[in-house]
């Protein structure tokens, strides 16, 4: 008895084993009978034996019969032969039925762990983003757009979730992907197992999503730590993130360790929203320039440009537009002063459509018109007045980065259902905070507020409700409030925040002046980042209220109103007022999506005409 549960034991030990292990019983167990069959044969049938060839012979026969049934109906022979061939095939039959069916079993066991996602990835050079949210879209479509020129290129995602599921809402929200092929593996980033399925050692950047979840730091923070503690061969690639609290940025930095990037997604947007609303059209400008459509910044080394000064540079290329320098000690100059001279292992950066299209003059430079040269008028440093329609948690830093912009004795009215704390409604040194009772929602409660008072409008949404449900009421506000604006005269710029980039599509019917999707220009940033990771102390430098920033200023400061002249001539112009110029903006392109009239690295020599509706894009100290 206990030989008999010992073998027993082994046997099911065995079929654990899964469709192997069956089939291979089934084969066993075809061979004992054919063997069996064939030496019955042998001995009880002399005769049918020779007939059919011997041992080997019949072997064969046996074979097929078991195999397929149908083959014993021309069979004959004695009756003990005939019985032991019906005996063979009905036995095939059962083995036989019992195999398709473990094959039948074992390919829908494998198909389904494929659809799962749980196989593992033999790639190279890919890109690899951990985590799923509503932004991980964009990001695929910039890295998509980045690797255009590439010959082969992989995304691969690895999240949490359904592998067909994500795959189906990728081809419908990324329908086009060109050479890169995108590939979702479903497993937890958290963990060490589900994380080796993407093959991180191979990888060329790995990108850190942020969920859409109120513990999305903590997710984040604990994934770096995984990716930082992992031992890497042969070398560990970079890696990419972003919090959502500025409070949590040290301890996420320290989680990433030294080749990591964390941004603060908290911070950049406050950046955005604050510069914004105080020029119309910054955040197109912005998007253009995070974006992998359109133009946007590189890093290039220009041996042939050394002991060149910045502002001789900014006429030596044919196609790019320099903005800045890269010291070879690793700082970072954007907009220096023009005598500054380019030194043999200096980078130069460049906006351009692609480094492809980087390009240095080899003939004549440009014509400058110098007849179409204005003479730049000190700007109009008045006080000015905002409204802040809304409240959500960045209020606070909000206020506090607008009062480092503003002129002294300037003034910001929030307008909300609910008071602010105590502590926002203080003097600053600029800035004088005030508070009006209102209902964003509602037309009187919004003509109370006097908006024709105010040159500023910015309306934040309501971080208290669904994000959809915030954006539409976001709509709504907007609405009344260019309508009042229009029985106005056009008093005051609108710019808003909204939470889903599909919801600033359809708020263009409102023709608001500035749209901001702050989660849609850090999934622009994380792309760029992971693409060259050179790039983060440029753009952080770039939206930094210290030195050189974008402004787009009056056209008429640089060109005479009319004037035939091209880019060449503007770049002139800005660059004897110590400014970069990167392009322009056509007041009567001002409401045409997508670009919205912004022209960023136009060409050189091409005809234009500005007057006194346009901008000209610059870098520039603020005055």
């Amino acid at each position: 008895m206990r030989l008999r549960e010992r073998l027993r034991y082994w046997f099911d030990g065995t079929m654990d084993r899964g469709t192997p292990a069956l089939i291979g019983w089934l084969a066993l167990a075809s061979t004992g009978l054919i063997v069996v069959v064939t030496t019955s044969v042998v001995l009880f049938t002399d005769e049918d034996t020779e007939a059919h060839g011997g041992w080997l012979g019949v072997a064969w026969m046996s074979l097929l019969r078991t195999l397929d049934p149908g083959t014993m109906g021309d069979d004959t022979g004695r009756p003990v032969f005939l019985a032991l061939m019906l005996a063979v095939t009905i036995g095939g039959i059962f083995i036989v039925s019992a195999l398709i069916g473990v094959l039948t079993a074992g390919l829908n066991a494998r198909i389904e762990q494929l659809r799962k996602g749980r196989s593992r990835l033999f790639e190279r050079g890919h890109t690899i983003i951990l985590g799923w949210s509503e932004q991980i879209f964009t990001v695929i479509d910039e890295l998509v757009e980045a690797n255009q020129s590439e010959r082969r290129s992989c995304v691969v995602v690895l999240a949490d979730r359904d592998k067909v599921s994500m795959e189906e809402q990728i081809r419908l929200r990324v329908p086009r992907t060109g050479r890169t092929r995108v590939i979702c593996r479903s497993g937890n980033p958290l963990k060490r197992a589900d994380l080796e399925l993407v093959s991180p050692d191979t990888s060329k950047a790995i990108m850190v999503l942020p969920p859409a979840d109120p513990e999305a730091d903590t997710m984040v923070i604990k994934t770096l730590l995984v990716l930082n503690n992992r031992v890497w061969q042969p070398s560990r690639p970079h890696v990419v993130a972003a919090v959502q609290d500025s409070d949590n940025l040290a301890a996420a930095r320290l989680a990433a360790g030294r080749n990591g990037l964390v941004i603060d997604a908290d911070d950049i947007a406050v950046r955005f929203i604050v510069q914004s609303h105080r020029q119309t059209g910054l955040s197109t400008v912005c998007n253009e320039l995070l974006s992998f459509y359109g133009s946007e910044l590189y890093i290039r080394a220009e041996p042939s440009l050394t002991g060149v000064t910045y502002g001789e540079a900014l006429h030596r290329y044919e196609l790019g537009t320099p903005v800045g320098l890269r010291r070879a000690d690793g700082q970072l100059l954007l907009n220096p002063p023009m005598g500054t001279v380019i030194g043999e292992e200096d980078g130069v950066i460049v906006l351009a459509e692609d480094d492809l299209f980087i390009k240095l003059a080899t003939r004549n430079h440009a014509r400058i018109v110098e007849e179409a040269l204005a003479f730049a008028q000190p700007p109009d440093l008045a006080p000015d007045r905002t409204l802040l329609i809304g409240w959500n948690g960045r209020v606070p830093k909000i206020i506090e980065l607008l009062d480092s912009f503003v002129e002294p004795g300037s003034a910001l009215d929030i307008a909300a259902p609910q008071r602010p704390v105590a502590d926002v409604l203080v003097p600053y040194e600029n800035l004088t905070v005030g508070y009006k009772y209102c209902r964003p929602t509602s037309r009187r409660s919004l003509e109370a507020l006097d908006p024709g008072s105010y040159q500023h409008v910015l309306v934040l949404p309501d971080e208290g409700t669904d994000a959809e449900q915030a954006d539409n009421r976001t709509l709504v506000t907007l609405l009344h409030l260019r309508d009042l604006e229009d029985r106005l005269g056009d008093p005051y710029s609108i710019v808003t925040e909204m939470n889903e980039d599909s919801n600033r599509e359809v708020a263009q019917v409102t023709r608001a002046d500035d749209f901001i999707v702050s989660s849609k220009l850090i999934s622009l940033m994380l792309a760029q980042l992971t693409e060259n990771r050179h790039l983060h102390d440029v753009l952080i430098d770039l939206f930094d209220p210290a030195g050189s920033e974008i402004y787009l200023k009056p056209a008429t400061r640089y060109l005479r109103s009319g004037a035939e002249a091209n880019f060449a001539t503007v770049i002139e112009s800005a660059r004897r007022l110590g400014e970069t110029a990167v392009g322009y903006r056509l007041g009567a392109q001002r409401g045409a999506p997508p670009a919205y009239g912004v022209h960023l690295n136009p060409p050189k020599a091409a005809r234009l005409r500005l007057t006194e509706e346009d901008h000209v894009i610059v870098l520039a100290e603020e005055e």
